[in-house]
């Protein structure tokens, strides 16, 4: 009963505010002509592990294509190659950094749940450097009860199963919106819960409703492209909010593009990559 009159009060309360084309137009931010890579920041992917280096090779793909101006990639040893090979643009380390290199990390893409990736997650946490969580990192703070160590304008991004595990179990999209917006609001972060029309919550009443992507983009990697675009233009100073609003977007219009020229069934996170040029450019053009 409390879950039910959790939903209702939500949806009474709740501002939703769609995120299209006119919404990407007005927070875009061109490039300026007389700068340099650092003024597009350095991204910090903490990503990979055995069996799952492709997770960190697509988020850091996505990343530089996305705008960043360097990328640097925090992974076990074993991925060093696959990912200097694939990446080459990126740089690579094995070991703990001293974090006041870069300006964002986004982590848990294909991380694992090791001991040695929660203690990674555990470092990004007291880090002090802005944040994108996705994936392994947010289970691994569930498993762990680390939800009080996330810290504030963080960006995290669960598709439905991961956010139950951070926030509990619900009865109905209405109640799992409504327990969202609270997180969002008590942990002070922005919250993508992934899925059709994704939603973007941020402390108080606005909730922004996706408006692109297409049954194509559930496939393996997607949401590593999305950490990894969404990262990227947090490094270019849009705020956390703008920043996954915006993300979104890009990531559900390049799908949208991918999937009129390969159809639904075929495409792969991959073609999505592929795909941004289309989609910045249609923001762009106006």
């Amino acid at each position: 009963m409390l879950a039910v009159r959790m939903a209702a009060r939500w949806q009474l309360t709740a501002m939703i505010r769609i995120f299209d084309i006119k919404a990407a137009r007005k927070i875009y931010n061109p490039r300026k002509q007389d700068s340099y890579k650092g003024d597009y920041g350095h991204v910090l992917m903490v990503a990979g592990s055995a069996g799952m280096c492709g997770a960190a090779i697509l988020s850091t793909r996505a990343c530089l294509h996305s705008g960043a101006g360097l990328a640097t990639v925090w992974s076990e040893e074993i991925c060093r190659n696959p990912l200097q090979t694939s990446v080459p643009e990126a740089m690579f380390i094995a070991e703990e950094p001293s974090f006041a290199r870069f300006d964002v990390a986004a982590c848990g893409c294909g991380l694992g749940r090791s001991e040695a990736a929660l203690l990674k997650v555990k470092a990004l946490l007291s880090s002090g450097i802005p944040l994108v969580l996705d994936a392994d990192a947010l289970n691994l703070i569930a498993f762990n009860n680390l939800q009080g160590k996330i810290p504030q304008d963080s960006i995290l991004t669960p598709h439905v199963g991961e956010f139950e595990r951070l926030a509990g179990k619900c009865q109905s999209a209405a109640e799992r919106e409504a327990k969202a917006a609270c997180f969002a609001h008590e942990h002070k972060i922005v919250l993508v819960l992934k899925g059709h029309r994704s939603k973007i919550f941020a402390p108080g009443p606005v909730v922004y409703e996706n408006t692109t992507g297409n049954a194509g983009m559930a496939t393996a990697g997607s949401g590593d492209v999305l950490c990894g675009i969404i990262a990227s233009l947090l490094a270019q100073k849009y705020t956390p909010l703008q920043a996954a609003a915006f993300g979104v977007f890009l990531h559900g219009a390049a799908g949208d593009f991918a999937s009129r020229e390969l159809s639904e069934e075929y495409i792969t996170a991959m073609d999505i990559i592929n795909h941004l040029p289309q989609a910045f450019l249609t923001v762009k053009n106006k």
